[in-house]
């Protein structure tokens, strides 16, 4: 059973703000996304800056309502039908961490308030004495010491804090955990540190993640499946084992090549995401595509199951490297 189904996730957002601002010129940010995540495995969203999948991580929260699509919990829950009630208990169930610490753990609470002001609305709260319990153990488990609930945010390091933050996440026992670029402001040591903390927690507690992040390094390291996602679209998906050994996409591949420091191939001028403003007739990638022709600015390549044409899966791997492309990848 998968934690959680996405399919043909849609989002666009009106493209001026403000009062007298024109309605009907829109950001496409999230395009026909589709996914699954099943219990006790991590699956990563990994893009340039302005790819959507911030925006298509927020939407299975409901931070942003969806335009179009279905986000399925556990397989029967439609999470866009919930109503303000069953969308509380849901949300005690999916938990988000932040990027920025700094800015999502209030100041002035100590950091005991920040554990548990959430938990005390929740329907699983057990009670004050209970309460300081959990959160005590919860703290030694993400490597911080008792004493540390009666400081301050302030007081922490950037690790620290970013530690104070999976803790808040992790107090309730949510079944899945979304991890928004949890180690992109951290140095490369502290960043270490946090991903084998997560991949602690997640053999302790049989739990699974969506994991955002635009550096395929890190993503490959900590994900069991990568999607690669450029201006809404999921470009290609695969187990990381496989997208590591055997990546097919152009962009994929310009995403590697920056990792390693190699030169990537794109046209010349064309070498930077653009928000998709319009509704995409061709492919969205064709314009730093080096091996783009004809077809694909005038036609929408559909995500295909590649079978045999992928890289030798693991022994027992059941999902298939899928890719949207009309030449990579082809027999």
């Amino acid at each position: 059973m998968a934690v959680i189904t996405v399919t043909n996730l849609q989002k666009r957002f009106n493209l001026e703000a403000g009062f007298f601002a024109r309605f009907g010129r829109f950001v496409y940010a999230v395009n026909g996304v589709s996914f699954s995540i099943g219990k006790n495995e991590t699956y990563g969203l990994v893009g340039e800056s302005g790819c959507g999948k911030t925006t298509t991580a927020r939407l299975l929260v409901r931070m942003y309502e969806s335009d179009g699509g279905t986000i399925l919990f556990q397989d029967t829950t439609d999470i866009n039908a919930l109503n303000p009630g069953e969308l509380k208990k849901y949300r005690e169930k999916v938990k988000y961490v932040f990027q920025d610490p700094a800015r999502s753990l209030n100041p002035r609470m100590t950091i005991y308030e920040v554990l548990v002001s959430g938990y005390r609305r929740s329907s699983r709260w057990p009670g004050e004495r209970r309460g300081r319990k959990e959160a005590e153990a919860i703290m030694e488990e993400v490597g911080l010491g008792r004493a540390d609930l009666e400081r301050r945010p302030a007081e922490f390091s950037g690790g620290q804090r970013q530690r104070i933050s999976i803790a808040r996440g992790l107090l309730m026992a949510p079944d899945l955990l979304i991890c928004d670029e949890v180690v992109s402001a951290l140095d490369v040591s502290i960043q270490g540190q946090i991903l084998n903390l997560l991949l602690d927690i997640r053999s302790r507690r049989n739990l699974s993640f969506l994991f955002i992040a635009h550096d395929l390094k890190v993503a490959g390291y900590f994900c069991d499946r990568i999607g690669v996602m450029y201006r809404g679209e999921l470009m290609e998906e695969a187990p990381a084992g496989d997208l590591y050994r055997a990546a097919l996409h152009p962009y994929t591949r310009l995403l590697f090549s920056a990792v390693t420091g190699a030169a990537a191939e794109a046209p010349s001028g064309a070498t930077e995401v653009r928000k998709a403003v319009t509704q995409l007739t061709g492919c969205a990638f064709a314009e730093r595509c080096p091996l783009a022709e004809e077809r694909c600015f005038r036609e929408h390549p559909e995500m295909r199951d590649l079978g045999g044409n992928s890289a030798p899966s693991p022994p027992g791997n059941r999902h298939p490297h899928r890719l949207r492309c009309f030449k990579a990848g082809a027999p």
